[in-house]
């Protein structure tokens, strides 16, 4: 697999990042990137190395709501003095390429959404090694026991507070979201006689031995592979699995399956 155009320490890394736009609520409008957070990640030891947020200005004032239906949310007077996407992308761009991406439903909703972006200003987008959908992960490895599996209900189950749909907030509760379900399947596949009988008696997935994120990366750390824990790994960046959705929201019916690549210029799914 042909990684050698990025450092060693950098491909190791995993960057968790969020988009919050706006809904598009006309025949012909489309989603307008508003705001941008991420945080780099170790993930040996799940420490945040780097954050970076920020506002972005679209060319279409419009298409951004003058109020919010949330107290923290995000309205035109907001970004009316933001940077523009144009104005951040260099930033953006040294934060996502060439490292691992990870995020809530990023594969269908950002994923695209930072494509669209770049294309818009004509220039090539960022590109990942590997991609982590916790979403799909969540459902495979931790099942529907939370609920319909949105980072808000996740949030609640794991009494980490209310989702407030800003950037920087959101990837960092991702990583939380994480870390307790990784803890929870760690306890189960230890007595898996007695806890799974207990904590997971409506669930017929199969626990691992170690935790969610070790048990998935055998070796990940060393020959940077990352082979498993659905997540696609591209020898060539010309393949981005991008896909496409409406929303931000998992889709209805996301079931219990492994990611598959989405056509390389393709916005369908």
């Amino acid at each position: 697999m042909a990684i050698s155009k990025f450092s060693g320490e950098r491909v190791s890394e995993i960057v968790f990042f969020d988009l919050e736009t706006n809904v598009p609520n006309k025949a012909g409008q489309r989603f307008r990137v508003l705001e941008f957070g991420a945080i780099v990640v170790c993930p040996r030891k799940l420490i945040e190395l780097e954050s970076y947020c920020t506002l972005i200005r679209p060319a279409d004032l419009s298409a951004v709501a003058e109020r919010s239906g949330r107290s923290d949310g995000i309205t035109r007077e907001a970004v009316v003095n933001a940077p523009s996407f144009e104005e951040v992308a260099d930033k953006i761009f040294s934060i996502l390429d060439g490292r691992i991406w990870a995020g809530h439903n990023i594969q269908r909703f950002d994923c695209v959404r930072i494509k669209e972006a770049f294309a818009e200003i004509g220039r090539p987008a960022p590109v990942p090694v590997g991609i982590i959908d916790s979403l799909r992960v969540l459902t495979e490895k931790f099942g529907r026991r939370a609920g319909n599996m949105k980072m808000a209900t996740l949030a609640t189950y794991f009494g980490l507070g209310q989702q407030k749909h800003r950037s920087l907030d959101d990837v960092r509760m991702n990583l939380e979201v994480l870390k307790h379900c990784a803890t929870v399947l760690f306890l189960e596949s230890t007595l898996p006689n007695v806890l799974q009988g207990k904590w997971n008696s409506n669930s017929s997935m199969t626990t691992r031995s170690r935790s969610l994120l070790e048990s998935s990366f055998p070796n990940a750390m060393d020959d940077k592979r990352y082979n498993s824990f659905t997540m696609t790994l591209r020898s060539n960046r010309g393949n981005f699995p991008y896909g496409e959705s409406s929303r931000k929201s998992p889709p209805p019916s996301v079931g219990c399956r492994r990611v598959v690549p989405y056509t390389t210029g393709s916005l369908g799914k």
